[in-house]
């Protein structure tokens, strides 16, 4: 906090008063991150009456987010893992993931025959490891760039959700 009011030329007490705590930072960052990086369009697709269409404006919102800022949230990642402050920010965020993945599998399985709840969460849980940062960043490392996994990642992902 002292460093960023000095940077910003500002007094610690005035960070303070902004955000009131680190994580109150922390949190405004990613916003304007998720901001920058077009992630408002995740309300548009939430609100997509067509299973098909949400799923793939789901898919599409996320990949373009990690892909706007890969080394960006390479390091934020990275400083979460040693970081329990910036830990408990991600997983939050993620945690936010998990619920508009959830809403999208229900969205799919409202017209689909009566599925347990095993399955459901089988389901949710695949969605939410499929459009995660780490296995986007994975896949650009693979492919060798981050536009061959844009376009591999929608396949991959119907093909693990719709198998059955």
């Amino acid at each position: 906090m002292e460093s960023l009011a000095k940077a910003s030329g500002v007094t610690r007490q005035t960070i303070h008063n902004l955000f009131g705590t680190r994580t109150g930072v922390l949190e405004t960052l990613f916003d304007q991150i998720a901001r920058d990086a077009g992630m408002e369009r995740m309300r548009e697709v939430m609100m997509t009456s067509d299973a098909g269409a949400m799923l793939d404006g789901f898919i599409e919102v996320f990949s373009t987010f990690w892909a706007k800022n890969r080394m960006l949230l390479k390091r934020i990642h990275g400083i979460a893992a040693v970081d329990p402050e910036f830990g408990k920010a991600i997983q939050a965020r993620n945690q936010r993931r998990k619920m508009a993945a959830t809403r999208v599998i229900e969205r799919f399985d409202i017209r689909a025959e009566v599925r347990s709840v095993e399955e459901k969460s089988r389901r949710i849980a695949s969605l939410v490891a499929l459009t995660s940062f780490e296995f986007f960043d994975a896949l650009v490392e693979s492919f060798g760039n981050v536009e061959a996994a844009e376009k591999q990642l929608p396949g991959l992902i119907r093909k693990a959700l719709l198998k059955d």
